[in-house]
């Protein structure tokens, strides 16, 4: 069946809007669920703090549907917005849905730990609920990162004129570029609610390491989204970067290789970034004496998870510059 390009087009940008939102709708509802379970398990604990614990659920699910929240808009902009009959935007709009869609499912995730924590927290330390949250809030905040990375990619994708270059290898490079982003958002925004929890837990433990425990989170956390920075360097270079028209299909094959290689490669350093750091603020809290060796332990061993992610960046750029 022969269809127009604008059909196809249209097709494509039906079908990336329905996996934007599909994608992203996962994380959040997991992450608020997670949440959901601990506050009941709080309020059994403590049912005199039902309404402060209440309210701290509500707040840490509202910032977990964040990441759903930009998958909801660009999944509208997919749907609404009339896009031109050029046969490059089949592959422009498939590629929004998929990094928005990706890059929600760690950040939704990642998000209901710390809520889940901050609710167990205050049934056991009622008195430090405004410290615990606070906490809660700057921990959520983090783990939106890496969503919103990948919102600005699918609006880069969808708001840039491609239409003067060759529909080969650059579709390939356009995907790949979706991928890149979407795929390393998972696992950074997932490590990065990991830390968040700890770090919640051990102000509930130890409520005078509340400073300490906040700042050694942030940096945790920070380390965290490297994995995906990697992925959105490479998106933005996979974006900006012209390609020769090429017969052949190995180039495009290369350049999607790219996107593919640096997303999947970063989805296990980021979770595993974030074990590392989780632990070392789990355990500063308890013991404030043994911060710094803990903070120079976390760092080494996060360097060393970090160092698959960089494997998988030289052999993306390898795959962009040379093959």
């Amino acid at each position: 069946m022969d269809f127009e390009i604008q059909t196809w087009v249209k097709m494509s940008a039906f079908a990336g809007g329905g996996i934007a939102m599909g994608l992203g709708a996962i994380g959040a509802a997991v992450g608020e669920g997670n949440a959901a379970q601990s506050a009941n398990q709080a309020i059994s604990r403590q049912p005199e703090l039902s309404g402060e614990i209440l309210k701290t659920l509500l707040v840490g699910q509202a910032i977990a549907e964040s990441a759903a929240i930009f998958a909801l808009v660009v999944a509208m902009t997919l749907l609404f917005s009339t896009f031109s009959a050029d046969s490059i935007m089949v592959s422009v709009v498939m590629s929004a849905g998929l990094a928005m869609g990706l890059g929600a499912i760690g950040s939704g995730a990642g998000s209901g730990l710390p809520a889940g924590s901050a609710c167990t927290g205050i049934s056991r330390q009622p008195k430090m609920s405004s410290k615990i949250t606070t906490n809660m809030l700057i921990g959520s905040a983090v783990c939106q990162t890496p969503s919103i990375f990948a919102l600005v990619t699918a609006f880069i994708l969808l708001f840039t004129t491609f239409s003067g270059r060759p529909v080969s290898p650059t579709w390939a490079a356009i995907m790949g570029a979706g991928l890149a982003v979407g795929l390393a958002s998972i696992g950074s925004g997932l490590g990065g609610g990991l830390v968040a929890e700890k770090s919640c837990e051990g102000i509930a433990r130890q409520p005078n390491s509340s400073g300490s425990t906040t700042m050694l989170m942030l940096l945790a956390q920070a380390v965290t989204q490297t994995p995906t920075i990697y992925g959105l360097l490479v998106a933005f270079i996979l974006l900006f970067k012209s390609s020769p028209a090429a017969d052949s299909i190995a180039p495009a094959i290369a350049l999607l290789g790219s996107g593919l290689c640096m997303g999947l490669g970063a989805i296990g350093p980021g979770w595993g970034i974030g074990y590392s750091g989780g632990m070392a603020v789990r355990w500063s809290a308890r013991n404030e004496k043994a911060v710094t060796d803990i903070t120079k332990v976390m760092l080494l061993g996060q360097a060393g998870v970090s160092s698959t992610a960089i494997y998988s960046l030289l052999i993306a750029l390898v795959l962009i510059f040379i093959a």
